[in-house]
């Protein structure tokens, strides 16, 4: 038999198939970048996971002759609904082999999860907030992954379009190559930003952030500057500590600038680090007996060529008045100091026109179309 069965996850070996569909899918993929198992097991539990508070979560797995060919996350973020006036229900985490009747039953079994609860449109890949992995890749797939982002096969879009989805969104990463001096125009732009309206950058120490409230402070800040952003929702405390916790404490603060004003309040941010694709992939999702090794020479010893710059912000009123041309000068020298040569964003909404354009004088690529489906139910 063939039949497609489709299980919900609810116990341990369940879960270890779920974990271990990518591993067939990918088994041969050189630019696919796994995550740690651990990681995807804390995603379902609420006390690693704040937003589970306001959102319902379901995994699934496909099975055909009892073997696992497939999985998908259904998502329904309450919070993110009722602040957008939506009946939405996500799905997230997919993978399926290249079979439409797979992945068919798959996004079929989360269309009805979510009609139980009211909702009446299915969108994704998206996870439960802005921070997690969003957007089916759809363009340059012979490109390498990333910690942060979706990699999926190149037929993955094909099923999405066969089985009735349309593109809500998109995304697209810029790569740029480092230069050797900080290009002029952000250096001038960075110097009048500090002579005439009192900005300076800072770096945060772990005291200033777990003891002085900057940790806090910053993610307020991206609270209020993604607020208009696409599928936000704000970051509740409970988050915010998760957030600071997962990201300020493993990085290399020196790559984490700050922009102050001259009442001391950030009025920006950029968060980027060296890329783990290359240790992730030699971790195979398991941080022993030697995944921690190749994660943290990643981490405080930079082997790798290329930075990930995972996100900027800035506070709306200071948007346009130097603070990414800070973020620039400061970080180039340090990037050449680390020896970087290319980095690469997260995934931008390709209509954030200003955002794009503020990478000119780097000769920015935009690579790595993704895209956010959608389809009424």
């Amino acid at each position: 038999m063939n039949e497609i069965l489709i299980k919900k996850v609810d116990g341990k070996q369940l879960m270890n198939d779920f974990i271990h569909v990518p591993r067939t899918i990918y088994q041969n993929c050189s630019q696919y970048v796994p995550d740690l198992d651990s990681d995807v097991r804390k995603l379902f539990d609420i006390r690693e996971t704040p937003g589970l508070e306001f959102s319902d979560i379901q995994p699934f797995v496909a099975y055909r002759n009892h073997i696992p060919v497939g999985r998908i996350v259904g998502i329904v973020n309450r919070k993110a609904n009722k602040r957008w006036g939506t009946h939405n229900v996500r799905f997230s985490m997919i993978e399926f082999i290249d079979d439409l009747e797979v992945s068919k039953a798959l996004l079929h079994t989360v269309e009805e999860w979510g009609k139980e609860r009211g909702m009446d449109t299915l969108q994704g890949p998206l996870g439960i907030t802005d921070f997690d992995k969003e957007g089916m890749l759809v363009e340059d797939f012979d490109m390498l992954g990333s910690m942060n982002t979706i990699y999926n096969p190149d037929y993955y879009p094909r099923h999405m379009e066969a089985l009735g989805f349309e593109k809500e969104v998109d995304w697209l990463q810029v790569h740029i190559d480092i230069p050797q001096e900080t290009p002029a125009r952000y250096a001038r732009v960075a110097q009048y930003a500090r002579e005439q309206i009192g900005l300076r950058v800072i770096k945060l120490t772990d005291k200033q952030i777990f003891n002085e409230g900057y940790g806090l402070r910053v993610f307020e800040l991206l609270n209020e500057a993604y607020k208009p952003i696409f599928g936000f929702s704000a970051l509740t405390p409970r988050q915010i500590e998760r957030y600071i916790h997962k990201y300020l404490k493993m990085v290399d603060k020196q790559l984490i600038p700050v922009v102050l004003n001259d009442k001391d309040e950030v009025v920006g941010v950029a968060i980027s680090m060296g890329s783990l694709s290359k240790s992730m992939q030699k971790a195979h999702g398991q941080l022993l007996p030697l995944g921690w090794y190749h994660l943290l020479k990643a981490l405080k010893w930079h082997h790798e060529d290329n930075a990930e710059m995972l996100l900027i912000a800035v506070r709306p009123d200071y948007q346009g008045l130097g603070v990414n041309a800070m973020f620039f000068d400061d970080l180039i020298p340090i990037f050449n100091k680390c020896g970087f040569k290319w980095a690469e964003t997260g995934p931008q909404l390709e209509d954030n026109v200003r955002e794009l354009s503020q990478w000119k004088p780097l000769h920015p690529q935009f690579v790595k179309r993704r895209r956010c489906y959608k389809k009424i139910i």
